[in-house]
């Protein structure tokens, strides 16, 4: 049986799946691909074409990756929902992107929205400014606990699809730098710690936007030399074969980061996290068992000489057990049917909600 039929608004950056870097759009991706196989109508409405399994609707011929951060794309994309989701037979609608939740007051669907940002500053304002008019899911506790006074509707950790990320128990010599080129991911950081250790390092980051290229030329180029490998920005293949090659995934980032996909995607390869005690960090990575979870350049250091004492298949059981896109997928669906009840709208094939999620699969299921 069907639950309510679902409109799901992606950002106007990335085609969905992503090629390369898009973290809340392989998110976005995943889940569309999980709620469809599990009997759910998804209509997603996005930018050029569609990978996913989901009816789709365009807002933009083509992604916008090189205005990424600019106002106009997240506002012609925005001001496309009203036409798109009236010629739709939708219950409720689930956005990702930045604009599209200003629209929701008007709206007689309930509307759900991932707070993918951080919920402090502007930020913290604007969802304030959103009070009533939507349903505010949190990717993390930490998040949360940010803003402990917005009306949050749930808690849904971001999940992968662990079956697509290939496993390996033997590592080479080389710690893994994945992100972006920003102040906020550390890179330097991550330089300096293993130098330190004596581990080389592999840097796979995006560097495009004017911001990004001039951190990179200020800060970043200065300190590559012997034992710092610069990749840039890798596609998917790359990225796997980085994550399942890498002794561990290097994360030490300078701010109250919401989630970090990257860390369950590291764990589901079979590949430790060393990362920094800020934001999500703590909630995602059991400390001494996927990983070491540090307070400072030292225990950084300290924790990329131990990461062989981490077994690969313990951190491949908490990707599967906690972290699968079917637990996320399943989450999300009782969030959507508890709005559409509580909104007064009759959604068709609603099932009843679940007391429990669903029993995770095994991990050999998973392909362990």
């Amino acid at each position: 049986m069907t639950g309510p039929r679902v409109a799901m608004i992606a950002p106007p950056w990335f085609e969905l799946p992503p090629a390369a870097y898009g973290g809340t759009e392989s998110m976005c991706a995943d889940l569309v691909n999980r709620l469809v196989a599990r009997g759910n109508d998804v209509v997603l409405v996005g930018v050029g074409r569609n990978g996913t399994a989901a009816e789709f609707r365009r807002t933009y011929e083509h992604a916008q990756p090189d205005r990424m951060g600019q106002g106009i794309p997240e506002v012609v994309h925005a001001a496309a929902l009203p036409a798109i989701l009236a010629d739709l037979d939708v219950d409720v609608v689930h956005d990702h992107s930045l604009a599209g939740p200003l629209l929701a007051r008007g709206r007689p669907l309930p509307t759900v929205v991932t707070a993918h940002a951080p919920v402090t500053g502007d930020m913290g304002r604007y969802y304030r400014g959103l009070d009533g008019s939507v349903h505010l899911v949190a990717v993390s506790d930490s998040q949360r606990a940010l803003a402990p006074d917005l009306r949050w509707a749930a808690t849904v950790h971001n999940g992968i699809d662990v079956r697509t990320f290939p496993f390996r128990r033997d590592k080479e010599d080389f710690a893994l730098f994945l992100g972006r080129v920003t102040p906020q991911k550390g890179i330097p950081q991550a330089i300096a710690a293993a130098a330190e250790a004596g581990i080389p390092l592999r840097i796979a980051a995006k560097c495009r936007e004017p911001e990004e290229r001039e951190y990179f030329l200020h800060e970043v180029e200065p300190l590559l030399g012997p034992g710092v490998e610069w990749l840039g920005e890798v596609g998917r293949e790359e990225k796997l074969d980085l994550l399942t090659a890498a002794r561990c995934l290097l994360f030490p980032i300078r701010w109250d980061e919401p989630f970090g996909l990257v860390m369950v995607e590291a764990m589901a390869c079979g590949t430790p996290v060393v990362a920094s005690r800020r934001g999500s960090v703590p909630e995602v990575v059991a400390h001494g068992e996927t990983g070491f979870v540090c307070d400072d350049h030292a225990s950084l250091v300290a924790a990329l000489r131990r990461v062989d004492e981490l077994s690969p298949d313990r951190c491949r059981a908490e990707a599967v057990h906690r972290f699968d896109v079917d637990l996320m997928a399943a989450r999300y669906e009782d969030v959507y049917c508890e709005v559409v009840a509580g909104s007064g709208h009759v959604a068709l094939n609603a099932p009843v909600l679940r007391a429990s999620t669903p029993r995770p699969r095994s991990v050999s299921e998973h392909g362990v």
